[in-house]
């Protein structure tokens, strides 16, 4: 039965892709990967390799979902060992879930192999805990930019404000002063730390700490790809930096 290996490459570290997915990179004989993606990882691909560039940035995609999906059913209906690869986790606001399903009603065999997600990677690089005894015992993971096919917001940042310890917010460059309003209306604290960081792991990495306020008021700009983390425990990190003047 053809397959397919829907795989996480991690963040933009190549040393942080698992010991699996190192191995499916140097058998695979088709590799469809993502913008995201550590580019070093593919020098494990075994010489011949076909290796398909497929990554997607906002208002620019190389390839649609659609046509993502039927190029690996394609390429596995051909006899061909294929890994898809995924920058963070294939099914962490990735595609990977929706690839497999596609794959399965097709007749091909779908294998998931995790990675290490930016949700998690992101902070940690910067010494940031999301979950700390005494501190913070509970994290929402969200993203900051919901299908639009939809037809609504599920995400409802005003009730998520003051239910949790941390929020992790994915994918919300775009929408960063709208969400710290948000945020601010349905009860937390304008100072409320917050750190954002671009680029999680990849040589041109940084860190940006800041406050719910700043964000609202547009005066901290928030690049893509961007992970968003709010709340108290931001400010533990020996990395913050108090350069905001919390009295805003």
């Amino acid at each position: 039965m053809a397959k397919v290996y829907i795989v996480g490459a991690g963040p933009g570290d190549p040393e942080l892709i698992t010991v699996k997915a190192i191995k499916l990179v140097e058998s695979a004989d088709v590799i469809i990967y993502d913008r995201l993606i550590p580019v070093d990882v593919l020098k494990h691909a075994k010489e011949g390799a076909e290796l398909i560039y497929v990554g997607k940035e906002p208002g620019k995609h190389t390839m649609e979902q659609g046509e993502i999906n039927e190029l690996l059913l394609r390429k596995a209906l051909e006899g061909k060992m294929v890994v898809r690869l995924h920058g963070g986790d294939p099914f962490v606001f990735g595609r990977g879930f929706e690839e497999c399903q596609y794959l399965i009603k097709n007749g091909v065999e779908c294998e998931a192999v995790p990675g290490v997600t930016s949700a998690i990677a992101a902070p940690e690089q910067y010494l940031v805990p999301i979950l700390l005894r005494g501190v913070s015992s509970s994290v929402a993971l969200v993203t900051g930019r919901e299908d639009p096919g939809k037809g609504f917001r599920e995400v409802d940042f005003k009730k998520l404000a003051t239910v949790v310890g941390t929020i992790v917010i994915l994918m919300g460059a775009s929408e960063a002063c709208r969400i710290a309003e948000e945020l601010i209306q349905g009860g937390l604290d304008s100072s409320t730390p917050v750190a954002v960081v671009t680029r999680a792991y990849m040589s041109d990495s940084r860190i940006q700490f800041t406050t719910l306020s700043e964000i609202s008021k547009c005066r901290i700009t928030v690049e893509n790809p961007s992970v968003i983390i709010v709340g108290k425990s931001v400010k533990l990190s020996p990395l913050y930096e108090d350069t905001v003047d919390h009295s805003a």
